[in-house]
């Protein structure tokens, strides 16, 4: 039995919402991993007699198609979709059968206009928690539109494959053989990617708001919600719902929840903001802020929304290290999610520049995966929990640097090495190695207020205690604020004052 009683369980309530008979169609070879697929295959079938199951001979082996009987979706499973890719799979059992997608109309219909033949193939790795949000969205295409057909490829299981094609970073999707693009993307970006987007005068046209919200984080949803709670006109426009949340594995510090992911509480804001009257504008960026009669938010499109008060929740970004390297081979040995692409550096050295939490752990994370580890901190000592720092220091292969700063990050067409400085000789010194995972902290997403709001030193917008910056009507909430701390559970209450903040002043301005 290759799914434990509890997960099989759960799988056969699902089972009973599809609608119609499925097929199916299984290429399996002699290997481990064809006899794994086959037992999984095998199981469904017991489980439900409206999956029917077929041999073949498919594009690659192992790989199984989920159809419809007697018609192709263009879905395709390379490998064993388990780990974070069994979400993909009942998805796809459920969607194939019949049951309707939980997307809006609107997003179904842009998909079904969609001309051409698109073959779509992802590789993804089993622990990436990125991955299946892009599986996902490109299955849906497949089953929506018969000029689409996608394929999900475990780099695990083809190696080779990988190697090839210089896959350093996952997902990495391909279209019609050629890169695509890397790294998360919902349904509404790739969408986007192909030329289907909104209209800048769709946008331009609306009404303006009382409440206008930058930014789809906890900060942003926490703010939308509480602003639409008093029953006023809210809105909140976003380049990505969920923002660096997205981006984050194991949450164990919401209070109440003992353990949480990323993308799964990122799923949850959603749902929660979609309960309340709230106009979400996703996938637009906001490049400029301007006061007015009202307060004018121009976004990349040329679209200009107004609004009587606008809260700035733009969060941050992974902070570059800025050496020469970087930039040049990002995706090419160079990363910043160990979770995602840590299993494409199985047996290989790689170096984790960074000595706080998030750079321990993720030297604690890549030690079980990789051959070893080498930390660069540039300060004398690590910045990490004592307890983080002990369970580092007990594993045989992780080597620690202090006062090691960074020169260069060296290679051909990917990463071979890293190049630093010894502060205490001066010495530079090189270390050869396949691999570098910079976490060195984050900075605000800022840039675009420059002129208009006050800044800390670091990029901050500087607030209140509710949350208000120095223009009248203009305030701010979360990661990109100067909080002491910043935490999912701050950002959030964080919101929620500037939400309340922005609703007193419109009592007294009004």
């Amino acid at each position: 039995m290759i799914l434990d009683a509890d997960i099989k369980a759960q799988l056969a309530q699902y089972l009973q919402l599809m609608e119609g008979d499925i097929l199916l169609k299984v290429s399996a070879g002699t290997d481990d991993v064809s006899r794994e697929m086959l037992a999984l295959v095998d199981e469904l079938a017991t489980m439900s007699s409206q999956i029917k199951v077929e041999k073949t001979t498919l594009h690659r082996t192992p790989s199984f198609s989920v159809n419809r009987i007697g018609e192709e979706t263009g879905v395709t499973f390379a490998g064993v979709p388990l780990g974070h890719e069994f979400t993909s799979l009942v998805l796809a059992l459920l969607q194939v059968s019949g049951r309707a997608p939980k997307v809006d109309q609107k997003v179904i219909d842009q998909v079904k206009k969609i001309k051409g033949e698109y073959h779509f193939e992802t590789y993804i790795s089993l622990s990436c928690h990125n991955c299946p949000d892009v599986v996902q969205a490109l299955n849906l295409m497949s089953i929506l539109n018969p000029g689409i057909s996608h394929t999900m490829i475990d780099g695990a299981a083809f190696k080779e494959e990988v190697e090839s094609k210089n896959i350093m970073a996952v997902p990495t999707v391909f279209l019609n053989g050629e890169s695509f693009g890397s790294g998360r993307m919902t349904l509404e970006e790739i969408l986007a990617k192909m030329g289907s987007t909104t209209d800048a005068s769709e946008l331009a046209n609306k009404d303006p708001f009382d409440v206008l919200v930058v930014g789809g984080g906890p900060a942003g949803a926490s703010a939308a919600i509480y602003a639409a709670r008093k029953g006023i006109r809210t809105g909140i426009v976003a380049e990505r719902f969920g923002g660096q949340v997205m981006d984050t594995m194991g949450i164990e510090n919401f209070i109440s929840v003992k353990y949480t992911e990323g993308p799964k509480l990122a799923a949850s804001l959603e749902e929660h903001v979609k309960e309340y009257d709230i106009d979400i504008m996703n996938l637009q960026r906001a490049k400029r802020l301007e006061k007015k009669d009202l307060i004018e938010i121009e976004l990349e499109n040329g679209a200009v929304l107004k609004s009587k008060t606008v809260i700035l929740s733009t969060g941050a970004r992974w902070r570059n290290i800025g050496v020469p390297g970087e930039e040049e081979f990002k995706n090419k040995g160079v990363a910043y999610c160990p979770h995602c692409d840590g299993p494409l550096f199985a047996g290989k050295h790689v170096a984790v520049i960074g000595g706080g939490n998030s750079g321990i752990e993720a030297a604690i994370d890549l030690a079980g995966i990789v051959k070893h580890v080498t930390v660069l901190e540039y300060k004398p000592e690590l910045k990490a929990d004592e307890v983080l720092q002990k369970r580092l220091y007990s594993l045989p292969n992780v080597t620690v640097l202090t006062n090691a700063q960074t020169k260069e990050i060296t290679g051909t067409d990917k990463v071979n090495g890293i190049s630093y400085i010894d502060l205490e000789s001066g010495e530079v010194r090189h270390i050869e190695l396949q691999g570098v995972f910079v976490q060195i902290g984050l900075v605000p997403n800022t840039d675009w207020l420059s002129d208009t709001v006050e800044l800390s030193r670091f990029g901050e917008i500087v607030v209140d205690k509710h949350g208000e910056t120095n223009i009248p009507g203009v305030f701010a909430a979360g990661d990109c604020t100067d909080s002491a701390y910043k935490q999912i559970i701050i950002s959030m209450g964080s919101g929620a004052t500037a939400a309340l903040g922005a609703f007193d002043y419109l009592i007294r301005n009004s």
